[in-house]
């Protein structure tokens, strides 16, 4: 196999990965800096804090669609690259988005753009992990729970009706990773300081 076209995917994924919505739509938006307030977290739920709902739903659409357009790129104009390749495109874009490379490598947590790789990937997947999410989401209101909990689920799932493969392992290090991004978040739950859905936090314009 030529690795030149799967090396070029993933470097070109992990590159639009790096792009750091959340700061892009918050200055577009006349905000603060999303990693000057709340947790801290350039992602779609600490843009929510700000107040400015519009702002929090074009970054959490535009984060899920680093994780969606690399994956059906591929599939697209390469499918004979098959499930590995695809895996480690939506891998790239995940860990892209953790560590941007054109933000200094502080990124955020990487739930939207796991979940919009996961849906591109497949899609059955996406929509029972979803439904984890909503449902602790729901009944908690702790998007950092709900997150995690998705995350470990979103691999158990694939074992339990797919099987062990490729995409399992890129779920498992994505899981391992995005647990790993919320440690902080458990530490404010264990202390119950955590912000629940929808509360907000002073962002100075």
């Amino acid at each position: 196999m030529d690795w030149m076209a799967p090396l070029a995917a993933i470097a070109a994924a992990y590159l639009l990965g790096s792009i750091s919505f959340a700061v892009i739509v918050s200055r577009a938006f006349g905000l603060a800096d999303p990693r000057s307030y709340g947790s801290g977290n350039p992602g779609a739920t600490n843009v929510l804090r700000s107040g400015r709902k519009a702002a929090a739903l074009l970054t959490l659409l535009l984060d899920a669609l680093k994780g969606v357009l690399p994956v059906l790129v591929l599939r697209g104009l390469a499918p004979e690259l098959g499930e590995p390749v695809a895996a480690a495109v939506a891998l790239a874009a995940f860990l892209g988005h953790l560590y941007p490379v054109f933000f200094g490598f502080q990124g955020g947590k990487g739930v939207a753009t796991a979940a919009g790789a996961i849906f591109a990937l497949n899609p059955v997947l996406g929509l029972a992990t979803l439904a984890s999410f909503a449902m602790v989401v729901g009944f908690t209101r702790f998007v950092s729970l709900g997150s995690m909990v998705a995350a470990l689920f979103a691999p158990f799932y694939q074992l339990l009706i797919w099987g062990p493969g490729p995409l399992f392992l890129a779920l498992l290090a994505m899981a391992f990773l995005l647990i790993w991004r919320h440690r902080s978040n458990i530490a404010k739950l264990r202390a119950g300081t955590e912000g629940r859905l929808g509360q907000k936090s002073v962002a100075s314009r």
